[in-house]
């Protein structure tokens, strides 16, 4: 029996961007070395010449290693089907290799597939990908998220870093913790550089103290912990720095010790953050449902895409918790979390990386960056609203294959 609509988009091939930024200085979190900035690109074709745009996250590990799972393992199943059939394609390419596990790396390469697909969808119907999705709000406010380890840069440093957030209209601003060596468990000890930049937990707390007096007391401060402590460091740690007002304390704990995470949560009256290191709907569920977390954050580029972050962001409301998303990488990252998070009427607040990074500030021709208030507008143009800038491509991409 023939179908009474016909399809109009096919897709003829999946490529990838493989681009890099050296750090001048490296800079590092409580248990990451980052002396650069990597980023994977995913471009999705079909044969109506529309190009999707996406990004696949490369965090802690190998461009090469995330391209493999796009091209290899994904690009096969989605080719020569409809686009606009997002939640089919995303079941499908998550369904095909389930043996091998449905989380981590799988979901860092359908999340670029997807954002993708999402952008081909708002190209072929000529709308906004915010506004495709709901269109809750126009404008976004956005936190400095900075306050990161480096060589030679001390607890004043830090502050004088900070201060200048404040003064350029951002209302949060949120810094990095947890970077304590002398922590028996901190999983810092069998990561690259342990050594770098390094601070015992009494001079993080210094760090918070010079940090509030630093940005005054109308402006928010949030601490992150990277997954560093147990839920007896993280404890302690905040009643340390309770009288600083601290507006949310981030993934204090590893994101695998859920009974550590909801310790933490039921007896702080701060806010416990996380995770974005959680990948897929089932792990962030159990988060929810067992109240380890107050504020839930996915990110589209990590947690597998628009299609998945969107249920854990209704979930979440559900449990009438806000959805403050980790977003830290490229211009197409941000972007794609942008449309994401004003699509949400629990969402609102946008992570705005601070640190220099022209694969986040040149990356598009079109300027993406907060007003003089704190807030940030949604492009009008359809989908991502947004156009590569081929020169910074040129200037920071590995390589120049494409399947």
């Amino acid at each position: 029996m023939t179908p009474c609509w016909e399809v109009f988009v096919r897709i003829t091939d999946v490529t990838t961007i493989k681009l890099k930024y050296d750090m001048p200085v490296a800079m590092a979190d409580a248990v990451h070395y980052m002396p650069d900035r990597p980023t994977l690109l995913v471009q999705v074709h079909t044969d109506e010449g529309i190009v999707g745009l996406g990004e696949a996250a490369v965090y802690g590990g190998y461009l090469e290693s995330i391209e493999a799972v796009v091209l290899g393992e994904l690009r096969q199943t989605i080719l020569n089907e409809d686009p606009f059939r997002v939640e089919r394609l995303w079941s499908m390419m998550a369904s095909r290799v389930h043996q091998r596990g449905r989380g981590g790396m799988l979901m860092m390469g359908i999340s670029g597939i997807d954002i993708a697909l999402w952008d081909i969808i708002g190209h072929a119907t000529r709308t906004p990908l915010y506004r495709l999705l709901g269109g809750y709000r126009d404008t976004l406010d956005a936190y400095a998220s900075a306050g990161f380890y480096a060589a030679d840069k001390d607890a004043r440093a830090l502050a004088e870093e900070v201060g200048t957030y404040a003064s350029q209209g951002f209302k949060v601003v949120k810094i990095k913790v947890g970077r304590n060596p002398e922590l028996m468990t901190n999983m810092l000890h069998d990561m690259v550089r342990p050594e770098y930049a390094a601070v015992c937990l009494e001079e993080d707390i210094e760090r918070v103290r010079l940090a509030r007096e630093a940005i005054g007391g109308k402006v928010g401060l949030a601490v992150d912990a990277n997954n560093a402590w147990t839920p007896s460091v993280a404890l302690k740690f905040m009643r340390e720095v309770e009288s600083f007002d601290i507006r949310w304390l981030e993934e204090p704990v590893p994101t695998y010790d859920i009974e550590g995470s909801a310790l933490v949560a039921h007896q702080l009256d701060t806010p416990v953050a996380g995770y974005e290191t959680e990948t897929g709907l089932p792990g962030f569920r159990e988060l929810i449902t067992r109240r380890a977390v107050d504020i839930v954050q996915p990110d589209v580029i990590w947690t597998g895409g628009i299609t998945e972050s969107r249920k854990v962001a209704a979930f979440a409301q559900a449990y009438g918790m806000p959805v403050i998303p980790h977003v830290f990488s490229s211009a197409v990252s941000s972007i794609a979390n942008m449309h994401f998070i004003a699509s949400l009427p629990n969402a609102g607040l946008l992570e705005f990386d601070q640190n220099p990074n022209p694969l986040r500030t040149e990356l598009f021709e079109e300027h993406i960056a907060p007003s003089s208030d704190g807030t940030v507008g949604l492009p009008v143009r359809p989908g991502l609203g947004v156009t590569l800038n081929q020169a910074t491509v040129d200037r920071y991409r590995i390589d120049r294959h494409t399947p």
